[in-house]
């Protein structure tokens, strides 16, 4: 039972966003095969899925920072606090 609760535990915790991208297409690549009974198959889409998600959140998160750069006085990007943009 502790060795289920630390593998889920690693894919579900922080991982980089290309790490994250790269077990989830491994996971593809195994479920498009023939070899993986029912039980496996269940619990890689729920790991992809889990994977997908993470890595959406981080895309949303990095759009949204992208979104905020804004010039300061040098004409340099600048990553500014919600707080200080106007509208």
């Amino acid at each position: 039972m502790a060795a289920k609760k630390k593998q889920s535990a690693g894919t579900t915790g922080e991982v980089p966003f290309e790490e994250g991208l790269k077990k989830l297409e491994a996971i593809v690549e195994e479920m498009e095969g023939d070899d993986l009974p029912l039980e496996k198959l269940l619990e890689r889409y729920e790991e992809g899925t889990r994977l997908a998600k993470g890595c959406q959140a981080k895309l949303e998160d990095a759009e949204l920072k992208i979104q905020k750069l804004q010039p300061n006085a040098d004409g340099e990007d600048e990553l500014v606090d919600d707080n200080s943009i106007e509208f």
